[in-house]
């Protein structure tokens, strides 16, 4: 086997420090991935409530399932590449290393404009929902959206420059607080639901309105539920151990979140008892009307929405704090290899990108202030504005992420052919290639204006990095 573990990104400029673990490793992934937030809110994507029409229903489960071994596929060259590679370019390297610089340097662009954008995204959506839900539950509105949001956002200032051990441990205790809880919480609605006889209606593809079509259809936003589970690969240079840790982080993220979403998506078809319509009544947050009091057809009580509130808000904070660590080590690897202004390839005395890390606030900033001030700016009928954002940024971030996905897992037939199991590099691979491309149809699929233009810029910033790599490729000739 040929050892990359010295990649182009770590031939030159500064390397960063740091001796983190395998627990801090996961902590960045699932962080991301943010299980909690995505189960609360995209099960109707799931089940079929899209622009679309199509999903499946309720087979959500088995659309779980589909999609948790596909994306274990692109898990495992994720994990066979942070053998060889450990660097904080994570992807954008290990696409290089299958399809060659240029398009490596385009994927990079791309994969870190995702990030940011994900990112500033759930900051806005973040504070808003602080606002809405003081405004809704007490009545109290302590502060504006936009004083929420900077709050929020001087908070992630400071846990980026106390460093990535801060940021993990953050992360660590927010999603393990917020996962705790929820799974708790999802446990007790299956029981009291009586719903175990019906089992097999959740992973039967005749439970979907269109078959084992549905079912398929459900896969495509299946896959987007596990965004981000390989960007513990970015903290490669910060971890003791990287060829052990960071391998074992990547696979047991997959294998624990997607444990977890078949649990959530179950425990929510069957609390609405199979009846897609119920679950429609409650589409903006089908996990808050379960937690409602039985009066109003939930099985809990006022004290645990508002208990589910809040650990839903937490996990939103490890994702804000999670994308911004991936993007800030993206930066400095991209801008290492002379991609970005070289400023953004410092290090500081912590050991830790602080130029990245301030632009990555600053774009932050720049985001709050359009949303505060251009309340037209992709907005959507019926949809708060910091909403829209929101679902424009994460549209934007979770096709790029695809993109990428797909790049990597076709490259990987080249870049890892010398594996010593060749076989498992094809079908992991072909695997990949096939959710990845159907996570790209399912983000484009009948989707209409202004989200639609989220996966056009991304395009477009894909295409400004081929021209921007080619170009420096000149330059060096």
């Amino acid at each position: 086997m040929v050892d990359h573990a010295v990649s182009e990104s770590t031939t030159t400029g500064h390397r960063l420090g740091g001796s983190l673990k395998l627990v801090d490793a996961i902590a960045q992934s699932v962080g991301v991935i943010g299980p909690v937030f995505s189960i609360a809110f995209l099960v109707p994507l799931l089940v079929g409530l899209n622009a679309s029409g199509s999903g499946a229903g309720a087979a959500a489960p088995l659309s779980v399932v589909i999609a948790a071994v596909g994306v274990l596929g692109l898990g495992w060259i994720v994990s066979e590449y942070t053998k060889r590679i450990h660097s904080a370019g994570s992807l954008y390297d290990y696409v290089t290393d299958g399809l060659g610089k240029r398009i490596g340097a385009a994927a990079g662009f791309l994969y870190y404009a995702g990030i940011l954008a994900l990112g500033a995204g759930i900051l806005v959506m973040t504070g808003g929902t602080i606002h809405d839900t003081l405004r809704a539950e007490f009545g109290v509105t302590p502060l504006p959206e936009a004083g929420w949001d900077l709050l929020l956002l001087i908070g992630l200032a400071v846990v980026l420059y106390l460093g990535v051990a801060l940021s993990t441990r953050a992360q660590l205790v927010l999603a393990l607080v917020s996962f705790a809880v929820v799974l708790v919480f999802f446990i007790v609605v299956i029981a009291k639901a009586g719903a175990a006889d019906d089992v097999g209606k959740a992973f039967t593809p005749t439970s979907s309105p269109q078959g084992f079509g549905g079912v398929l259809f459900g896969v495509l936003y299946g896959v987007l539920l596990f965004t981000g589970f390989e960007t513990s690969a970015n903290l490669g240079e910060e971890t003791a151990h990287p060829k052990r840790d960071i391998p074992r982080a990547v696979l047991i993220s997959v294998v624990t979140v997607a444990a977890f979403y078949v649990i959530g998506s179950y425990s929510q078809v069957a609390g609405y008892h199979f009846d897609l319509a119920a679950l429609g009544q409650n589409a903006g947050a089908p996990l808050f009307g379960l937690a409602g009091p039985v009066s109003d057809g939930g099985f809990g009580s006022v004290a645990v929405r508002r208990l589910l509130e809040l650990v839903v808000v937490l996990d939103m904070l490890a994702v804000l704090i999670g994308c911004a660590v991936s993007a800030s080590r993206g930066m400095f690897a991209l801008a290492r290899d002379r991609r970005l202004p070289a400023a953004l390839g410092k290090v500081s005395r912590r050991g830790t990108p602080l130029a990245a890390a301030a632009v990555v606030v600053a774009f932050h900033a720049v985001v709050l202030v359009l949303t505060a001030a251009w309340t037209g700016l992709l907005a959507q009928p019926e949809m708060p504005h910091y909403v829209a954002m929101f679902s424009w940024g994460s549209t934007f971030g979770g096709f790029s992420l695809a993109v990428i996905y797909l790049l990597m897992s076709a490259g990987a037939l080249r870049g890892l052919r010398d594996h010593r199991r060749r076989w498992a590099v094809y079908l992991a691979g072909t695997v990949g290639i096939v959710v990845t491309g159907a996570a790209i149809f399912g983000a484009v699929y009948k989707v209409s204006a202004p989200i639609i233009y989220a996966p056009y810029a991304a395009a477009v910033v894909f295409a400004l990095g081929l021209v921007a790599a080619f170009r420096h490729a000149a330059a060096r000739a």
